[in-house]
């Protein structure tokens, strides 16, 4: 491969960095690039850790975004097992755990995020775990099996798939979550309930409005004193945004690195893309962190046009999906707790197949489809088009969206 002198840096081997190296090639730029990764995988892709891979469904081949020879093939230098851990920005250089330096033309962050621990007695012992890493994954995979008393702290997204995948292993399951209900501030009470109600009927032993005080070798002992047995301890109580190395490298951080609509730091030749980028967006007209694949799949190709100067923004919609025993559901859109004033219904709630519409002043903010396919675009159409909509009309299943 023909190459100019520049040197691309890619700080984060997971799936925003690797795509990000995909995007420069197919953009025909042909300088040298290379992928720091600070785990000795290639890079991979993280839903199918809670859902396909740890559910059985799919192999484990099927986590990596590219075939192990496709970094030969495409020349791009792939160091593994070697953080880097600090940027001279001036002299536009990375320093790596393994002690070597290298100099770089334009550097683009993919450093994700990690999970966050609970501050409380016994939550380093060795059956507590988390979900993040594809041998994370495989821990549990192994886990899960008929009879093992499994205690999930926390009923978000990552705690609900973990539940539906150790039930499907036989496992008996008990979710603790804080709020009323699991995914309250993400869905409200109403669309919530369904995600309630499916894993209850499920076998989960879901208890709401609950604290942990402690965890033990064999149990879980809750804030009211009542103790839960527990060979398996999952936390799954959300992440933070790994900004320590831009932090230190004296980028503008607050709640992931902040870019522009074109993923650029404070620093020009900085760029940041994935769960730690803290990005403008021009539809929405606001900052958003989006901790979800889609962003980490598509912002890459802005990234790479933005460090080859090439006029680019990203406005794509958030999206993400999950898939919890027989439910299959796509959110497009972002409606923040308390920033809409209306949930509409399209379908039947207790059937498990509609379609959820969060709407302010009449407008479309974000909506949810529940076994029920090929709609997300309506729905980004309906967002984007901003324009009031009569309730009863979304409601019809008769009427098309949009």
């Amino acid at each position: 491969m023909p190459t100019d002198q520049r040197t691309f840096a890619i700080v984060g081997a997971g799936l925003a960095g690797a795509k990000a190296a995909e995007a420069l090639r197919e953009q025909d730029f042909h300088g040298r690039i290379v992928l720091f990764g600070d785990e000795q995988h290639r890079p991979y892709e993280r839903p199918p850790l809670s859902k396909g891979y740890l559910q059985g469904s799919a192999e484990r081949e099927s986590a990596f975004v590219h075939p192990e020879q496709w970094y030969a093939e495409h020349v791009v230098e792939l160091r593994l097992d070697d953080a880097v851990t600090a940027i001279a920005r001036t002299a536009h250089e990375l320093r790596t755990a393994s002690g070597s330096v290298l100099h770089y033309d334009k550097l683009l962050l993919a450093t994700g995020a990690r999970p966050r621990q609970l501050r409380i007695p016994g939550a380093e012992l060795a059956n507590v775990h988390h979900l993040r890493t594809i041998d994370d994954s495989e821990d549990l995979k192994a886990a899960f099996r008929p009879g093992a008393r499994v205690v999930i702290i926390g009923g978000g997204w990552i705690g609900l798939e973990t539940a539906a995948a150790a039930r499907t292993a036989g496992a008996e399951v008990v979710v603790l979550e804080q709020a009323a209900l699991p995914l309250l501030g993400v869905l409200g009470p109403k669309v919530a309930q369904v995600f309630a109600d499916l894993h209850v009927e499920h076998g989960v032993d879901l208890r709401c409005e609950v604290g942990v005080a402690e965890i033990r070798a064999g149990s879980v002992v809750l804030a009211d004193g009542a103790e839960l047995p527990a060979d398996i301890v999952v936390v799954g109580v959300g992440v933070e945004p790994n900004v320590e190395l831009a932090r230190e490298g004296g980028l503008d951080v607050d709640n992931g690195v902040l870019v522009d609509e074109h993923l650029q730091t404070s620093d020009a030749d900085i760029l940041a893309a994935g769960d730690v980028a803290n990005s403008y967006h021009p539809l929405l007209q606001r900052r958003l962190r989006v901790e979800h694949w889609a962003n980490a799949l598509n912002q890459p190709a802005v990234a790479a046009q933005t460090m080859l100067g090439i006029p680019a923004s990203y406005d794509r919609l958030p999206y993400f999906f999950t898939d919890q025993y027989d439910l299959g559901m796509e959110y497009t859109g972002y409606a923040e707790p308390g920033g809409y004033d209306d949930v509409v219904i399209r379908g039947e709630l207790a059937k498990r197949e509609f379609v959820a519409f969060w709407l302010r002043d009449g407008r479309v903010l974000a909506g949810m489809n529940v076994n029920v396919w090929d709609v997300t675009g309506p729905i980004g159409d309906l967002i984007r088009g901003g324009r009031r909509v009569d309730p009863a009309v979304l409601a019809d299943p008769d009427v098309p969206i949009g």
